[in-house]
């Protein structure tokens, strides 16, 4: 019988699997991709996907991607093959995620009925989507967060972790993606439990995560799906010797007066974070595992310094610090809020889209109401949120491009 600490440590070790850095050949999301994220009101939250569609875009800023989700309230792996001809095809998708299985298993425990025709249906999607010329990846559903010190002895997270196998097994036999959120979100949550027991590491409510919560999420599946973690690297040393350099160009290095300056145009921007999901990098390495924006000085001698990015101050790190390498990609003044616009403006697309999938599109008015011209005039409604759509695309592929930043440190008294 496993005891308490035993479980917590098999949860801790799959969680340092998960943090080894990704050994996949290729990410799966490819240039030209139309990507659909599919799933339940989890996935309507438009968090977990957003830090997936964020990511994407910063770290490969030349491709051509497309991302819509599809998510639907109260949603199960039987509605959404039901809904598959409507909401699903007609994008035309290339590469889609699944999330399925908070509704499908009724919050009880194991049921084996429900759970064969949860692994039905999610066959069948796969079956239908590989006729339809896209790929896959199976995603777990995460765990839900009861307030009680052990949530892995939750009769409804043994049911979830049950279709959570049931996944993996179809994804090995259908040679489709597949990304497990759960283990490595119940390893955080066990760990912040062991601290304290009242501990509710994801916001929202059980079910539904808040922003911190769905970055967990997303981290997950990122590194299931062997995301990589560089961005961009600068090593240098306070005589102004460019020791080492990757995914950027470092040009006009300059040493004088105890300070450091040179110009660094890099080739991708940091992974982009919004305010309220940053407190998750307090609980999981996704800086390390997901963003590494890296900036080492070794040979300094005054105590501390400041960073400046284009003549304003950016962060202060210690000389010690700054000899073992630092990761800016929260510190880095300009380059870190040219990635939070990315983040809005994302947002302000999915929420464009949703208000003309849901609201317009879908949009069916009672007999009593139908009057001449009615599909004009939604005909036109469309074509506007359209244009939104498209305009703020247009503007994401702008702020996903790169532009060279003067980088200045000099010794602080901070």
């Amino acid at each position: 019988m496993k005891t308490q600490s035993t479980t917590l440590a098999l949860f801790a070790m799959a969680l340092a699997a998960l943090t080894r850095p990704a050994t996949a050949a290729e990410f799966p999301i490819h240039d030209g991709d139309r990507v659909v994220l599919l799933g339940d009101s989890i996935t309507e939250q438009r968090l977990y996907t957003t830090v997936i569609e964020a990511y994407t875009l910063s770290r490969f800023p030349q491709w051509k991607l497309s991302f819509r989700n599809i998510g639907w309230g109260g949603d199960t792996a039987r509605g959404g093959l039901g809904r598959a001809a409507r909401d699903m095809l007609p994008l035309k998708p290339t590469f889609v995620t699944i999330d399925f299985g908070m509704n499908d298993h009724g919050y009880r425990a194991h049921d084996e009925g429900i759970y064969k025709g949860y692994i039905d249906k999610q066959t069948q999607l796969v079956a239908l989507l590989k006729a339809n010329h896209a790929r896959v990846a199976l995603l777990t559903p995460q765990p839900i967060e009861e307030k009680r010190p052990d949530p892995d002895k939750d009769a409804k997270n043994g049911s979830l972790r049950k279709m959570s196998d049931g996944l993996r097994e179809i994804a090995a036999k259908e040679n489709v993606l597949f990304a497990d959120q759960f283990d490595p979100y119940m390893a955080v949550m066990l760990s912040a439990r062991q601290a304290n027991p009242t501990a509710f590491i994801g916001g929202g409510d059980a079910v539904h995560p808040g922003p911190v919560g769905h970055t967990v999420m997303g981290w997950a599946i990122l590194k299931a799906l062997g995301a990589p973690a560089a961005v961009s690297g600068v090593e240098l040393t306070a005589a102004g010797k460019l020791v080492a350099s990757s995914g950027c160009q470092v040009t006009e290095v300059k040493a004088e007066a105890g300070s450091l300056s040179f110009i660094r145009k890099d080739e991708t921007l940091p992974m982009p974070f919004s305010p309220q999901n940053e407190a998750a990098t307090k609980l999981i390495p996704v800086l390390a595992d997901l963003s590494r924006y890296e900036l080492k000085i070794t040979g300094l001698t005054a105590a501390k310094y400041q960073l400046l990015i284009d003549d304003k101050p950016a962060a202060v790190f210690s000389a010690q610090e700054l000899a073992a390498g630092c990761n800016l990609t929260l510190t880095a003044g300009p380059i870190t809020e040219q990635a939070r616009q990315l983040w809005v403006t994302v947002v302000a697309k999915n929420n464009a889209f949703y208000k003309r999938w849901r609201d317009v599109q879908l949009y069916v008015p009672a007999d009593w109401s139908k009057w001449p011209g009615f599909e004009d005039a939604r005909n036109k409604e469309l074509a506007k949120l359209d244009g939104q759509v498209a305009e703020l695309e247009a503007k994401i592929d702008t702020l996903r491009q790169t532009t060279a930043h003067k980088f200045v440190l000099k010794p602080s008294h901070q």
